[in-house]
């Protein structure tokens, strides 16, 4: 028989405080949801706006509604796309609870047009958001989280990326090209900051899903086919759900993923792996 120590708690995050960047909807509702419901102390849900039906008031309300919470949500209005507003949060954090263990940079921007008619503004908002927010968003929060991680216990860093930045999933009329190659700079810089940030008992990982309906993603699935045709394209023939989201979110920020440092771990149901058609160019 194999002692495994506090098999009970490998899965739980009492007493953990958390930072989710977009936060209000989709995917970083999902993680908001799950990091709470595995006992987290804190959430802090941050996105531009806290208004408004997409608003971060709305999403602390449905999150501090949910049964036998034994932590809460609180939203910040932030811009994680500017050097001064992400000081600003970091500032904004430690007033709300003095330490930070978990950051999960899963705020992000799109675009889809063809080659000739990507505009130059779009490719600035986009390496803005997913690759240079990323970067300022895990270097300023450094000393939080290394203040909070143990060599045992050491704090997260979760930059949610895309399966964009594995394949070449989108071009001709529906064209992602910077988006994609905004996510495989965000895979790399990943990996850069596992190196970087282990030794200050930080690890980064880096979760890639596929089509999860969302507010991001429901303009391109319309236009490559619909739900149906991606769900019949896909190995597993369905496309993400929220549990799915939070199963591998959960892994990562307990004691259960401790040890994992560096690696990406992509959540599409293996259609990254399909040598079918991505896209209809």
């Amino acid at each position: 028989m194999s002692e495994l120590q506090d098999f009970d708690h490998l899965f739980r995050l009492d007493g953990k405080v958390a930072l989710v960047t977009g936060g209000s909807r989709g995917l970083g509702l999902h993680t908001a949801t799950a990091l709470l419901r595995a006992g987290a102390k804190k959430v802090i849900i941050t996105a531009r706006k806290a208004e408004g039906p997409q608003g971060i008031d709305q999403a602390v309300a449905k999150l501090n509604i949910l049964p036998g919470l034994k932590g809460s949500a609180v939203g910040i209005p932030a811009n994680v796309s500017s050097e001064a507003e992400i000081v600003r949060l970091v500032k904004e954090v430690e007033k709300v609870e003095g330490k930070l263990d978990i950051l999960v940079a899963n705020a992000g921007a799109t675009w889809g047009s063809t080659f000739e008619d990507a505009p130059d503004h779009a490719t600035t908002k986009i390496l803005d958001l997913n690759v240079r927010g990323v970067f300022l968003l895990a270097q300023k929060f450094t000393p939080l989280l290394a203040a909070s991680g143990t060599r045992q216990d050491p704090s997260r860093i979760i930059i949610v990326s895309s399966t964009a930045g594995i394949n070449v999933p989108h071009v001709g009329e529906n064209g992602t090209i910077m988006y994609s190659v905004s996510k495989a700079a965000a895979h790399h810089l990943g990996r850069n900051l596992a190196i970087e940030l282990g030794p200050k008992n930080i690890t980064t990982n880096i979760v890639a899903p596929g089509f999860f309906p969302s507010k991001l993603a429901d303009g391109l699935i319309d236009k490559l086919g619909g739900t149906s045709e991606l769900e019949e394209a896909n190995p597993r023939k369905r496309l993400g759900k929220a549990e799915d989201i939070a199963g591998v979110m959960i892994y990562l920020c307990s004691s259960a993923g401790s040890y994992i440092n560096g690696v990406d771990i992509t959540v599409d149901g293996g259609m990254v792996l399909s040598r079918g058609r991505q896209s209809k160019l």
